[in-house]
């Protein structure tokens, strides 16, 4: 009963995504908002809309660990897993203004909200504080898009509302996604939490593997149907506008619905929300090195989430395994790939230097 209270609610998160997300860009797109204003904004933050629902979820059930869990785990699936799985597919196109604002933003925010998370919780202020750069970001978004209207991805190709009934019908997907999302969060918090009971899991545990990909549910099924109908640079602005969504919108409000604030653990302080960061961070190179991602580097970041996820399970299981995988991790394999992208990015560096002398 309980695994099938958990698909439910995946279910329901799904499909309330996708309402929510063609709604709003039907109407958004009737609004007059430029491409980059959707791309990084309706679509990713509509996207992100099941984090953001689990988040409350929990926060108001008594479970924060499945809050934080949820956020941190959700940024490091969409980047590795998601942009992983993309690539695979077709080498994934990166738009110039991700590399000169929003990848440097996302970094920037990892970085604040781990300083914030120092003392151990997420409190009110800190989600108004949140909250704020949010409405900040968004004020961005649109005045460079007022500037350069084609310097972002593209939003999908929908119909616009046509009269009264057009705007009735696209409300009510909106709305009906909205509701599915506060059912589908109410399921799978609680499916997850017994779950977890039964497992001998911590909440942290759950909210960073279970609960994390299923919420970036949505995030997968746009990242890989943008890739497959051409819709290269979406895949990207998606990931990257909604783990920026996470950070601001997702804990910040999720924050104010807490009573006593979003706690943080030892374990997400000291390794989960490190991990988060760096995988924010490595995005840079690869994504400067020739404006894409390639195979490789697809191929790279899947073989880490799939390491990171092993390396929460044998934490977990407190298995004799976990000091010999964590040596060769942190001796052999990060300092090998550190090495490559270094190589990589150098290379790029001198050729374009070539390229302009020539």
């Amino acid at each position: 009963m309980t695994v099938l209270l958990l698909l439910a609610g995946l279910a329901a998160l799904v499909l309330g995504a996708e309402l929510l997300v063609r709604g709003a860009t039907r109407l958004a797109l009737a609004t007059g908002l430029s491409p980059l204003v959707i791309g990084l904004t309706v679509v990713a933050f509509g996207t992100s809309a099941p984090e953001l629902a689990v988040g409350i979820g929990a926060a108001r059930g008594g479970v924060p660990d499945i809050a934080l869990g949820n956020v941190v785990g959700s940024n490091i699936t969409n980047v590795l897993l998601i942009l992983g799985l993309s690539a695979l597919i077709a080498p994934l196109v990166v738009a110039r203004q991700l590399i000169r604002v929003d990848v440097p933003i996302m970094v920037a925010l990892s970085l604040g909200v781990l300083l914030l998370a120092r003392d151990g919780v997420i409190g009110i202020a800190d989600g108004l504080l949140l909250v704020a750069a949010l409405v900040a970001y968004t004020v961005v978004q649109i005045r460079i898009g007022r500037r350069d209207p084609d310097a972002a991805p593209g939003s999908p190709a929908v119909d616009l509302p046509d009269g009264a009934r057009g705007w009735l019908t696209n409300i009510a997907l909106v709305g009906g996604g909205l509701a599915l999302l506060v059912v589908g969060a109410d399921w799978l918090v609680d499916a997850a939490t017994t779950i977890a009971r039964l497992l001998g899991l911590s909440d942290l545990v759950i909210g960073l593997t279970v609960v994390a990909v299923g919420t970036s549910m949505p995030e997968i099924a746009t990242s890989v149907l943008a890739t497959l109908r051409g819709q290269r640079e979406l895949a990207v602005g998606n990931v990257v506008g909604s783990n920026i969504f996470n950070l601001l919108g997702v804990l910040g409000i999720t924050a104010l619905f807490a009573p006593d604030g979003i706690g943080v653990s030892q374990a997400a302080l000291h390794f989960d929300m490190p991990v988060m960061i760096a995988t924010a961070v490595a995005c840079l190179p690869v994504f400067f090195t020739g404006h894409c991602i390639r195979r490789w580097e697809g191929m790279l970041f899947l073989g880490y989430y799939v390491a990171y996820t092993a390396y929460l399970l044998l934490d977990s299981a407190g298995h004799d395994a976990l000091p010999a995988y964590s040596a060769v991790m942190m001796l052999f394999v990060v300092p090998l790939t550190v090495l490559t992208l270094i190589v990589v990015s150098a290379r790029s560096v001198l050729a374009r230097r070539q390229a302009r002398q020539a």
